[in-house]
């Protein structure tokens, strides 16, 4: 008996390493595949409503799936959009449910336990929002304060961990997504929005009233910002790569991001003004999927 229930949990494992491992046949097989979109993740991904997504990883994502397509000689494919949270990205992708995960996930060594990243194509900068006229220019001011975050994210642990937070006592209020956290600041519920750098300038472009919002303190982690898919799958990776590899070579990517971050984006036509740092810069002339860890050595 037990013999067989060996068998049974090898054959269950075997299942699930097929499943895991032929995301280009699956593709060809139903003629579909399913995008993983975010609703509020700054330039990198958003939502215009009605179920329509846009951004900078939408849009580079769109050039692998055409280039995908027509890999496996597809007349059509169909691109169906599943909008993923901070919370449920990571297991919506391993699940199968996600094929290709285009928002604003940091490519860190824990994650990539658990799932692959494409090459980086942005590198994030980790700071804090506040109102303009709070008075708050630093991390050793948050003392007594409320700091707002989103649900499922790592900024108030990478926040707890800096040297000038030492002694530094905070509450924490949590939204569950982006836009959610930045409310808690609007309305007054928080006093400083810790996030990606993007992201936070992305939502205050898009405010009422952007003058009344500032981008301060120290960088709290420099982190690289990956499109995310099954791990242990290596031709669609390597679909993946070599598409976003022409991008680059070609030009485009740097055109994407001027296209996203430094011109007027729908649905204000407010421009986010958030030029390629250096480190963005870095990634693309030298493409690769390395974690978080190798940026934080040096």
């Amino acid at each position: 008996m037990l013999k067989k229930s060996i068998l049974v949990l090898f054959a269950a494992l075997a299942v699930g390493a097929v499943h895991a491992q032929d995301t280009l046949k699956k593709i060809k097989d139903t003629g579909s595949v399913t995008m993983g979109v975010r609703e509020s993740s700054g330039a990198l991904a958003f939502t215009l409503g009605d179920g329509k997504y846009t951004g900078f990883h939408y849009d580079v994502c769109q050039h692998v799936l055409a280039d995908v397509q027509k890999q496996l000689g597809l007349a059509k494919l169909d691109i169906k959009y599943q909008p993923v949270t901070s919370q449920n990205r990571i297991p919506l992708v391993q699940n199968g449910t996600v094929d290709i995960e285009c928002g604003s996930t940091t490519n860190n060594a824990t994650r990539q336990k658990d799932v692959a990243f494409a090459p980086t194509l942005y590198v994030e900068e980790v700071r804090i929002a506040v109102k303009a006229n709070s008075g708050i220019t630093s991390i050793n001011q948050l003392a007594n304060k409320t700091v707002a975050t989103t649900t499922g994210t790592t900024s108030v642990q990478l926040l707890r961990k800096h040297e000038k937070a030492t002694g530094v006592d905070f509450k924490e209020v949590f939204g569950k997504d982006h836009a959610d956290s930045f409310l808690l600041l609007e309305s007054g519920r928080a006093d400083a929005f810790v996030m990606d750098g993007q992201i936070l300038a992305g939502l205050i472009s898009k405010s009422k009233n952007p003058a009344d919002y500032k981008i301060v303190g120290e960088v709290l982690s420099v982190e690289p910002i990956g499109i995310m898919f099954r791990k242990d799958d290596p031709a669609f990776k390597k679909t993946v790569d070599t598409s976003i590899l022409a991008l680059i070579k070609s030009g485009d990517v740097a055109k994407l991001y001027d296209k996203w971050f430094m011109q007027p984006i729908p649905p204000s036509n407010t421009k986010v003004g958030l030029p390629a740092s250096d480190a963005t810069k870095a990634a693309w002339a030298n493409p690769n999927d390395k974690p978080a860890e190798d940026y934080a050595k040096k």
